[in-house]
Parts: C-alpha cells; structure tokens; sequence
C-alpha cells in the first residue's frame, strides 16, 4: 500500500456530519478509553453469506480473514505484492512445481469444542471448494494429501505459478472446521459454524458486526481489542461519520479524494491498496433488444467514457481497455473501438431499430448513478431512451444469477465492477462458458474464449501467457457486450495513529491494524 498524510485541518464538521457523530455519544476517543482498543470500521452492507464456497465477497472475505485460517497472505513488495505464510502455518514451500507442502502450527484451536485444527480441514475445505461457486479458483488443483496430523500436500493438476497468490491468499482460500460445517449441514450464511483465528465474529443486520478479541486464539495477538463495522451504505455518509470522528478508517469516493488530495484534514492518512478494480456497462445479448449486435457495438460507439472519468470520478481513476487491471500481465492500453456517435446511429439504421428503450440498473451509489446519468444522456444523443433503476446491493448481486430467481431474464444493461487479485487468470474466469448464468450475465460463449482461458492457467512462458489474456480481452471486446469504464483506486483515509493493511483488491485485514 501506498500512504501519505499531513495534519493540515482544513474540513469544517457540516451539520450532516453533526448528524452522524450521534452514532456513538461522546465519539471514537471515548469508546477507546472506556473498553481498550476499539476500531471503528465501515461496511457497505450486511455480510450475507461468510461461507467461502457461495459468498459474494468484498465485507465477507475480511470476515474471513479474522475468523477463519488462511496458508498464505498478501505483503507488499514495493510496488507490487507477494504473498508470505500465515501465522496458521510453520511451513510452506514448494518442492516441485506441482506438489506444495505445508505444516500447520500446533495447538489453534476452533471454537465450539471442535478441536484443533488439521491437516484434514484444509484437504475437506478446498474438495468442497472445488464444488463451489467459487470452483474456477481451484482449477489447478488435483488433491490435498494429509501427510499427518499437521501436514500435507497440495498436488496441482498443472504448473500454475500464481496458485498461491490468487487461491491461497484470497477469500476461497480460507479453511473451514469440517466437523461443525458438516454439523451445519455442509453450508453456511450469516454465521461461522466454528472460528479459529484472532476474533470472534457477531452481527446484528443493518447495524454492525462486531469482532471480539478470540480468548482461545493462541496465535499472534491483534492490534486493536475488539472492531466494530457500522452498517453505512453510502459512502458520502461513512465519509462524514470519518470527518466526524465517529469511524477511524472509510473508503473514500472519487470526489472526496480529490479533495482529500489538495487540503488533508487534521490527523489522516491516505493508503492506496491497489487499484485492481475493473468497471464496464454490460449488455444481456440474450435480451430480445440486444440480441443483434449491431445495437450492442453502436452503444458501445455512443458512450463517452472520458465524461464519464471526469464527471462522476472527478478524475482520480484510470481509464479502462478491459479488464486486466494496470501493472498486471495482459493489461490493455486502447480499445477497438472509440467514442462515435455518428458510427452509433449509422449501426442502429443499419440495424433497422429506432425508437428504442433500455432498463439501466446499477448500485445505488453517486458515482455509479452519475455514471449511469451520463449514459443516459450519451444514449438519447443517438435516439435511445435509457431508465435508470438505483438498487440496494443485495438485489444487485443476485439480479443476474438464474439460481436467484427470473431477474436475469429482464437485464438489459447494467453497470459492474469487479475486484480482483494481482494476476489476470482470476478475473478472465468471470466469463467462460460455465459461468452462463453465475457471473457471466452478458450470457454469451465462446469456444476460443473457454480454450485460452484453460490455456492461460498453465503457460509459464510470460510472453505467450500476455498475448493469450490480450487475445482474451479481444474476444470479450468483439461481443459488443461491453463498455469499459475505468480502474479505481482502492483508497481509505485513516488516522494516523492507525497502520492500515489491505489486499490489492481493496479487502481489509483487521487484525494485522496496528495502533500506532
């Protein structure tokens, strides 16, 4: 992560802020005398599913973090990340390309009087794993061997350098008690069936979730006591609560970092984890209305993306050429096509359509609503009318997954971003032809694309494996299915008596906080 602070004040408390300093009477300094070392954190919204194998990720993947054991973390290295061992483990090396050993450390124990943990939970976590929702993750690996008690082998199928970085260290990487999931039934949602790491984990909806100091937690203490993530939804009212003293750390939005950018207030930082976010508008070529992508590519000639960085991102964010994000092998410097309206109506006349009208849906956040406001008017210029329709986030991720009901067969346009991790297999396995229906709501396929993909996870020459996700990119490009926006900045302001740790992706890890 990147930082830098000043201790200029320079921000006035609105009366907006004045309103948020009520969450908690007397203000951060005093909960922090009255109970130890208290964090005061921010979530989007409700952790609906902590199960590894079936989350949606981002707020769930930190709760991972602090409750559950994970092999490998991310550490930076300098301007990029690598990953080290966990506390979890006292070894973990590779003695061949294929074959990764590892010894658990001694004596962590689950909660609920669920023992120890084993070697048998990790081989139990990743088969069930490869089962998942998350399975594309674990496409390189063939088995776990339980060498011992405390040991064992992770045998991949392939060479597949980047299998510690982008499986282990992630959120499917995390490892599960099997004797209580299987008690549980083999699934879970709002609650771990047994904890084994820093913090307990407890949560009351639309409030906060609180992690508590794990008293069998034998492990490397935390920073910080006891954590508490306030439910706030929108970003500008978790900015006011930072202003206000009432949370210590908040994700700042494209216009309150240029602000925070030119006057710092008192007493913060700015980190930068990464910015390994990649945003487009997507397009349903199933939908009746999109089916012809004559349509499709005029609204992708129609868009004009560089208004969109400037007006709802203020101009803190890359432009987008796909979504292999900057720094990463096979990121894209341009695209195939370009902002013509002219081209746009001369492929709607070609198309014989006029008259048409279109469904936009997207987060109910100001910079995915001004986004979508700059679409709808781009989208008028050429003589289609574009509703937008703002969701609440628990909607949003379900809207296109068949298994969540007939949404998906209404989506038209939408705007999405994705996280990811520092290597581009992991954001290319969002759109083979499996995906149809999970993730991949565009709904198209493409055999070439499903070939590369497996290609992809096991060439090691560098050169080759870059042209195979620029051939990638291409492919997805040439669908006419998507618009691509931009690569934001994973950016928190924080106190600076806080050291902030963060994946590349943007997820926190609580417990490696430090007081400072």
């Amino acid at each position: 992560m990147i930082s830098s602070k000043t201790t200029r004040r320079t921000f006035l408390t609105s009366a907006a802020a004045m309103g948020a300093a009520g969450m908690f009477p007397g203000g951060v300094g005093l909960l922090r005398a009255q109970e130890g070392q208290v964090l005061n954190l921010r979530l989007d919204g409700d952790n609906s599913i902590l199960d590894p194998g079936y989350m949606v990720g981002g707020t769930e993947v930190e709760a991972q973090k602090q409750c559950l054991p994970f092999l490998a973390e991310y550490v930076r290295d300098g301007d990029t990340f690598s990953w080290q061992p966990t506390a979890y483990v006292t070894r973990l090396e590779y003695v061949d390309e294929t074959h990764l050993e590892f010894e658990l450390a001694p004596g962590l124990v689950w909660s609920g009087g669920h023992g120890t943990l084993k070697a048998s939970d990790v081989a139990y976590s990743y088969a069930r794993m490869k089962d998942s929702e998350w399975s594309g993750y674990f496409d390189a690996l063939e088995t776990v061997e339980v060498t011992g008690e405390l040991t064992g082998t992770l045998v991949l199928n392939k060479p597949f350098a980047p299998f510690i970085m982008v499986t282990l260290c992630h959120g499917p990487g995390a490892i599960v008690c099997e004797a209580a999931t299987e008690a549980a039934g083999g699934r879970f949602t709002t609650e771990f069936p047994a904890v084994c790491g820093p913090y307990t984990y407890s949560a009351t909806p639309g409030q906060r979730a609180v992690f508590e100091k794990n008293p069998e937690w034998t492990g490397p203490a935390p920073g910080f006591d006891r954590v508490v993530c306030h439910v706030i939804t929108e970003v500008q009212a978790a900015e006011l609560a930072y202003e206000a003293g009432e949370i210590d750390c908040t994700e700042l939005g494209p216009d309150s970092l240029a602000r925070y950018s030119e006057n710092m207030p008192e007493g913060t930082e700015i980190t930068t984890a990464g910015e390994l976010q990649y945003m487009w508008m997507g397009m349903n070529t199933q939908h009746p209305k999109l089916q012809d992508i004559r349509v499709r590519k005029a609204i992708q000639h129609a868009v004009d993306v560089d208004s969109i960085l400037a007006g709802a991102f203020a101009g803190t964010s890359a432009k987008s050429h796909g979504i292999v994000c900057p720094g990463l092998l096979g990121h894209r410097s341009e695209t195939s096509y370009s902002y013509d309206p002219a081209k746009a109506r001369e492929l709607l006349a070609e198309a014989g359509v006029s008259g048409l009208e279109l469904t936009l849906r997207t987060l109910n956040w100001q910079e995915r609503l001004l986004t979508a406001q700059i679409i709808q008017a781009n989208l008028a210029a050429i003589g289609i009318t574009v509703k937008i329709l703002p969701m609440e986030s628990g909607p949003f991720w379900e809207m296109g997954m068949e298994s969540a009901g007939d949404t998906w067969q209404d989506l038209e346009l939408w705007i999405m971003r994705f996280a990811t991790v520092p290597d581009p297999y992991e954001a290319t396995q969002w759109f083979v032809s499996e995906q149809v229906g999970v993730w991949n709501w565009e709904r198209w396929t493409d055999p070439e694309f499903d070939r590369l993909y497996e290609a992809g996870l096991s060439e090691t020459d560098l050169a080759k494996r870059e042209e195979i996700y620029l051939q990638m990119q291409q492919i997805m490009e040439d669908t006419g299915a998507y618009v691509w926006i931009n690569h934001e900045p994973e950016v928190y302001a924080h106190r600076t008596d806080i050291e902030v740790v963060a994946a590349p992706s943007g997820e926190l890890n609580y417990h490696r906080f430090k007081p400072l």
